[in-house]
C-alpha cells in the first residue's frame, strides 16, 4: 500500500486519478498542502470523496522543527522539552508528554486528519535530522515518555507510529541527504535504541516507520529494506503485529536500492505494509511499481484510521484542553528561559 504527497492546497485531476487507484492508501500532507483550517477542512473533504474505499490522511505533526500546520494550530513545543523537565521532574514530564499528544491529535481528528506519524523514540543523541525531535538520550527515559505520549494520542482518537525504527539518534547523518551507517552490534542496540520501540509496543502503538540506516553488524541492508530487521527482529523476536511503514522513498538514502521502482520492491520484499512517496514527482514510478507487486496483497490499514474526534467549536470549548495549553505553554517558555 502506498501513501502519497499531492502537489498543492487542492487535488489536481492527475491526483484523483492517484487516489482512486487501489494501490494508494492514503496522502501525507506537508506545509505546502496548508493555508488555513478553512482550506484544509476542503481538501480533506475532497480527499475523502476521491474514492468510496476510506484513505488514510496522513501528516507529521511532531511539534517543534516538524509541524506542518501552524497558522491556526497550537503550536507545540519540541519534544526535547519534555526531555530536560523529566531530568528534574520526572512525573510531571510524563503528564506533560500526554497532555502534549492529547492536544496534538485531537486538533488533527478534529480536522478529520487520521494519523500524525508520531512519537519520535529515537535517542537524543547528536543526529542532525532528529536534533530537537528527541525526547532525550537515555532509552529509559525516553521508553516511558513515548508511553506517555501513546496513551495521550490514543484518548485522542489517534493512532501512534514509532520512528524510526529500529534507532535513528546515534548516526551524525541526515538519511533526508546522505546514507548513515551504525556500526554497533545488535546486543549493543537492543540495550539502548531498541528498548523505547519494546515499550511504545507494550503500551498499543499501532505502527512503526523504518529507519534508512545500516546497521552492518545486524545486515548489509538499510533497517527498511532488510528482511531480518523486520521479519526476524520486529516480528518474530519483538512481536509486532502492526504495521510497517517504510520512510520516504525520496530521501538519499533510500537510493542503494536503486530507482523509485526498485526501492519500493524492495520494501515490500522487506515486509514494509506501507510506503512513503512523499514526493508527487516521483508517485507515477511508485504507483507502477505497486501495480506489479507480486502477490498484491495489501495490508487492511483500519487500525490506523482516526477514531472518536471532536469539532474544532466543541474543542476550544473543552476546559481540558484549556489547562494542557496552560501546561504546555509554560513548557516552552521555562525551555527558553
Amino acid at each position: 500500500m502506498l501513501i502519497i504527497g499531492i502537489e498543492g492546497q487542492q487535488l489536481a485531476a492527475h491526483e484523483r486519478a492517484w487516489l482512486a487507484a487501489p494501490e494508494v492508501g492514503g496522502v501525507i500532507l506537508f506545509t505546502r498542502n496548508y493555508a488555513d483550517r478553512v482550506q484544509l477542512a476542503r481538501l480533506v473533504e475532497s480527499i475523502r470523496a476521491a474514492r468510496a474505499q476510506p484513505l488514510l490522511i496522513c501528516v507529521d505533526q511532531e511539534g517543534g522543527p516538524v509541524q506542518r500546520f501552524r497558522a491556526g494550530f497550537t503550536r507545540l513545543p519540541a519534544l526535547d522539552t519534555l526531555g530536560r523537565l523529566w531530568d528534574r521532574a520526572p512525573a510531571h514530564a510524563l503528564a506533560l508528554a500526554e497532555e502534549h499528544a492529547w492536544v496534538m491529535a485531537s486538533e488533527l481528528r478534529a480536522m478529520d486528519v487520521d494519523l500524525s506519524y508520531a512519537p519520535v523514540l529515537d535517542l537524543a543523541r547528536g543526529n542532525r535530522a532528529i536534533g530537537a525531535r528527541a525526547l532525550h538520550a537515555d532509552p529509559h527515559a525516553v521508553a516511558v515518555l513515548g508511553q506517555a505520549y501513546v496513551r495521550g494520542m490514543h484518548l485522542a482518537g489517534m493512532a501512534a507510529t514509532l520512528k524510526h525504527f529500529p534507532g535513528h539518534g546515534s548516526v551524525l547523518e541526515d538519511t533526508h541527504l546522505e546514507g548513515a551507517i551504525d556500526a554497533r552490534a545488535l546486543e549493543k542496540l537492543d540495550a539502548e535504541d531498541l528498548q523505547p520501540f519494546a515499550a511504545g509496543f507494550a503500551a498499543g502503538a499501532e505502527a512503526v516507520m523504518m529507519a534508512h540506516v545500516t546497521y552492518p553488524a545486524v545486515d548489509a541492508l538499510p533497517a527498511g529494506y532488510s528482511p531480518r530487521w523486520i521479519g526476524g527482529i520486529l516480528r518474530a523476536q519483538m512481536g509486532f503485529t502492526g504495521i510497517v511503514i517504510s520512510d520516504d522513498v525520496g530521501m538519499a538514502a533510500a537510493a542503494s536500492a536503486g530507482g523509485v521502482a526498485a526501492r519500493v520492491a524492495a520494501h515490500y520484499a522487506a515486509g514494509c505494509d506501507v510506503v512513503l512517496a512523499c514526493t508527487p514527482a516521483l508517485v507515477p514510478d511508485a504507483l507502477a511499481a505497486a501495480r506489479v507487486r507480486e502477490g498484491g496483497v495489501q495490508r487492511d490499514l483500519a487500525a490506523l484510521h482516526g477514531q472518536v474526534a471532536s469539532s474544532w467549536p466543541a474543542l476550544e470549548d473543552n476546559p481540558q484542553r484549556a489547562r494542557f495549553l496552560a501546561d504546555l505553554a509554560g513548557l516552552d517558555a521555562d525551555a527558553h528561559a
